[in-house]
């Protein structure tokens, strides 16, 4: 029976990755915190796991989704980099180890971006917290030489679909009148249905001469006023108040998240993916919002 670990796969994707490749007729096993799976601490067992899987994806990995004091800040960059070093480790240890290592990254690693586009080749890196522990995250996976494995990291947008992810708070804002824009509205959001992200990686694992990094993005970002608008009109709730800065400042407070998560303009195009040949199935927001919200 083929065989997919996936590290850190208790949350909204892993679930999602889980049932997916169930499907598909895969053998899944789990690497996480929780006790019915493989734990991190048990590094015989991951080695024992990876001899002979065919595909090993690692999400593991603090949400970013809270305040970045100087604790939460150490686990969202520890959380990432020990993991991987973990996973690296561990494939150093297989006789034969899986062909192919797929690691998260994702889009924030970009700059801030309302004049143009990123892409793999021309994007810009960002600055900060957020993007230092991008960079440092990606040099610590690719640091590993892996003669038998086939290394890809996957520059993430916001993923969006059903019962998880960002698309609660933004249905449950637009549910209570609050539908407007955030910020000036002009910041681009980047996202990516999770359907796709899950065919992106078969994709990718059936490109075998494919490695290095790519972006995971919808062809068609859309304005922050544009997002609004059109879960707005899927939810037919027919105005929104809009949520200045100063607003979102004293919001993100209460709920213990940060504002760069809405105000940060991601412009990302997944140029590296069509250029081989992706094809999307969610390409526009509006389909994407259909599938998911009705």
């Amino acid at each position: 029976m083929k065989k997919v670990v996936l590290a850190g796969g208790t949350g909204f994707i892993g679930e999602y990755f889980k049932v997916k490749f169930k499907e598909l007729g895969y053998e899944v096993h789990i690497i996480s915190r929780q006790k019915q799976h493989i734990s991190w601490e048990d590094k015989l067992s991951i080695q024992e796991v990876l001899e002979d899987a065919e595909l090993l994806i690692n999400l593991a990995g603090k949400s970013v989704n809270c305040r970045y004091n100087e604790a939460n800040k150490s686990e969202i960059m520890n959380s990432r980099i020990r993991t991987t070093k973990l996973l690296g480790e561990a494939i150093l240890a297989c006789n034969n180890p899986p062909s192919i290592w797929i690691n998260s990254s994702t889009a924030t690693i970009y700059r801030h971006a309302e004049d143009r586009p990123m892409t793999e080749e021309k994007g810009e890196i960002g600055s900060g917290f957020s993007v230092n522990v991008a960079t440092t995250w990606e040099q610590t996976f690719f640091s590993f030489a892996l003669p038998k494995t086939r290394q890809i990291a996957l520059r993430i947008a916001i993923v969006l679909g059903k019962g998880g992810g960002v698309i609660t708070p933004f249905r449950n804002l637009v549910k209570f009148g609050l539908g407007g824009i955030q910020g000036t509205g002009n910041q681009k959001f980047s996202w990516i249905h999770i359907d796709d992200l899950f065919q992106i990686v078969i994709f990718l694992k059936d490109k075998e001469e494919l490695s290095g990094v790519f972006n995971c993005s919808s062809p068609q970002p859309v304005s922050n006023r544009e997002l609004m608008k059109e879960l707005r009109k899927t939810l037919n709730v027919p105005f929104g108040l809009p949520s200045p800065k100063w607003m979102l400042e004293i919001g993100s407070l209460l709920i213990k998240t940060e504002t760069e998560l809405v105000l940060k303009s991601r412009w990302v195009l997944p140029e590296r993916l069509e250029r081989e040949g992706y094809k999307f199935t969610f390409k526009t927001l509006d389909k994407t919002l259909q599938d998911i919200l009705k």
